[in-house]
């Protein structure tokens, strides 16, 4: 049998007279059958009849009642036809009868979807399992969250008709602009606008902010949602838009420009290639402080971090972009920048510079040099390698001898490495077709270390505990022609020319307490003065010295040879070596900075003096920790760009 839930009963009143049954339930053709008899008996016996409207749960139900009901409160129908309370029906079941006419009367039957054989398997419901009643809680909970987010539109919608606004936005959150919205709520519809790139929305805001508010809205935060409505329509190409906010913001708020919107206006043109009006804004609103003001005022110095940082992102994107002359003229903005912030006392945690992302520019602009990709006019004007302007840049700034970057700056310059020989006498030298840097010391003070940690090699020149482990001028071509080893090797004839930047790395032999024989000493001494004195293209000498011992004997005579022997153009480095084992301790951070003690230093300067060299710089440097390869690398340039 099926189950109805809503149907129209019928509640016959014969008056003056007792009921037969009162609430008897029925299936379906029992009622449809008592039905048909009670509608007969009653029409044909002309009485009053009472249809009225109900409904059950369960089954269909006929009621005879013998409660008195008035008929007109209904209406009398014989010979008409009664359709009150009667709702509209899915099934209709007709009982005609004959009597002075006819009368109609509808039963509605709304089938549900459940049967008696699916009632038995209710009773046997199985209990949900756990995964099965979260899913039952999660969809609950959307339910209801959804309820909410249709609640807080409809009362959002309520209020915006009782107040409308001509600002009205797409956002849910924010749907319009008064001049009671707060500057929270106009960034957030910014920024909407921003990443859905709503053309309609920023539109409107900017309308909002230029001529419906004056400089006092948000308390004056205004100049600051003009700045960021500024980048926002950069950032979607609205370049009319943002030149509008950058000079009403200009034009109102110029007292209260902070350096950080500065910053990002300058990175969103840049982002447009904009670069004119980029410098523009550059010089405009974050230049040097004027003269007779305190550099380590805190509002200067933010303006000069957020400077440096400005013109680092126009040099990084003018290298991955391929325009080395304006990056390069960034380099140079930066290298006269970078005194002025040792100047304010600011350290590399108070200006966190992309050094890593700039070395790594250069380099991929400098290899489109090289294969030809990218083209510069005026050739003699740059240097030799694009990343030497970084790194000119880099030697101005405080630094934290990263050792991220510190190992890219090697990686950019070296490229290739290949022994060439080893000479023991000017005979053996090869030829002089580049510049060369020599590094020169006693035994044991660190040569090879310091040679492999410039070029980020492991193993380029051979290391030991034994002193004179070197026994002759060994020399390495860095930025040779590709396979020149196979040339070296086999004798093959290889085709290509070698790098702009290419020099030679010359190792020599130790001098002092080597374990070799007193002859062999006496051959290097000899062999080294006439190096000294006749290589052409000698570059740079570097003097190695033991930054716990200080000069030694063997070390001022050294000093005095490149006193007396090298040609003014050949420069003369002291670098003291070794400088993380004069620190006590396992502080890695002073380890990493260094130390040479007051007595060392004194003794140095006084024995430069005597010798002659007295202006000569001093690098203090650590191959353990990567101490001075910035400083190096500076003096490394001078023989590759020979």
């Amino acid at each position: 049998m099926t189950k109805y839930k809503h149907f129209i009963g019928i509640h016959i009143q014969r008056q003056g007279a007792q009921g037969m049954n009162s609430g008897k339930r029925c299936g379906k053709f029992t009622a449809f059958v008592a039905i048909k008899l009670a509608a007969t008996v009653f029409l044909l016996s002309d009485l009053p009849i009472c249809i009225s409207a109900f409904s059950l749960k369960n089954s269909p139900t006929v009621s005879f009642s013998n409660s008195a009901a008035s008929a007109s409160q209904i209406g009398h129908c014989r010979g008409t036809r009664y359709s009150n309370n009667v709702p509209s029906v899915d099934r209709s079941f007709i009982l005609g009868s004959r009597w002075r006419g006819e009368c109609t009367i509808a039963l509605d039957v709304s089938k549900s979807s459940s049967s008696t054989s699916e009632k038995s398997n209710k009773k046997k419901k199985k209990k949900l399992t756990r995964p099965e009643r979260k899913a039952l809680e999660r969809e609950r909970k959307e339910m209801a969250l959804h309820r909410n987010r249709q609640r807080l539109k409809h009362h959002n919608n309520k209020a915006y008709k009782k107040d409308k606004s001509p600002y009205e936005l797409h956002s849910e959150a924010v749907n319009c602009l008064t001049k009671d919205s707060t500057a929270d709520e106009v960034v957030r519809a910014i920024k909407r606008a921003q990443n859905f790139h709503d053309h309609h929305d920023i539109k409107n805001i900017e309308k909002f902010l230029i001529e419906e508010v004056d400089e006092h809205f948000a308390y004056g935060y205004r100049g600051s949602l003009l700045a960021r409505l500024a980048v926002a329509a950069l950032h979607m190409t609205n370049h009319e838009m943002a030149r509008q906010a950058i000079e009403v913001r200009k034009r109102d708020h110029r007292a209260g420009m902070l350096p950080l919107e500065s910053a990002a206006i300058i990175r969103g043109l840049l982002r447009v290639h904009n670069v004119s009006d980029a410098i523009e804004v550059l010089n405009d609103e974050l230049s040097l402080p004027l003269d007779g003001t305190s550099l380590e005022d805190p509002f200067n110095q933010d303006r000069l971090k957020h400077r440096a940082l400005a013109i680092s992102s126009l040099a990084s994107r003018h290298f991955y972009e391929g325009e080395p002359q304006m990056a390069v003229r960034a380099c140079q903005m930066l290298s006269q920048l970078g005194p002025v912030i040792r100047l304010a006392k600011m350290g590399p945690e108070d200006v966190t510079m992309p050094w890593l992302r700039i070395i790594q520019g250069a380099a991929e602009c400098e290899s489109k040099r090289r294969d030809g990709t990218v083209k510069i006019d005026d050739e003699a004007s740059f240097p030799c390698n694009l990343v030497f302007a970084v790194l000119d840049a880099m030697t101005t700034f405080p630094s934290d001898n990263n050792d991220q970057v510190y190992e890219a700056l090697p990686n950019a310059l070296v490229r290739r490495t290949v022994f060439i020989t080893g000479a023991v006498d000017m005979s053996g030298l090869p030829a002089a077709d580049r510049g060369e840097a020599v590094f020169i010391g006693r035994s044991n003070v660190g040569k090879s270390s310091l040679v492999n940690m410039v070029t980020n090699r492991k193993s380029l020149a051979y290391t030991s505990k034994r002193p004179g482990k070197t026994q002759q001028f060994n020399y390495f071509a860095v930025n040779d022609k590709p396979e020149k080893e196979r040339e070296i090797r086999y004798g093959d004839q290889v085709e290509g020319e070698k790098d702009a930047d290419s020099f030679y790395i010359v190792d020599l032999p130790g001098f002092g307490f080597a374990k070799v024989p007193q002859q062999q000493q006496r051959e290097w001494a000899t062999f080294m003065e006439a190096y000294l004195a006749n290589r052409k293209t000698l570059s740079v000498v570097f003097h190695l010295v033991d930054a716990r011992h200080g000069p030694t004997d063997e070390d001022e005579r050294i000093m005095k040879l490149a006193g007396t022997l090298l040609d003014r153009k050949v420069s003369y480095v002291v670098v003291l070596t070794k400088a993380d084992k004069n620190v006590k301790g396992s502080n890695k951070k002073k380890k990493k900075e260094g130390k040479v003690s007051v007595d060392v230093m004194e003794t140095l300067r006084e024995t430069m003096k005597r010798s002659n060299v007295s202006s000569a710089p001093v690098i203090l440097t650590s191959a353990e920790t990567k101490l001075g390869r910035d400083d190096m690398w500076r003096y490394l340039r001078i023989a590759a760009e020979a």
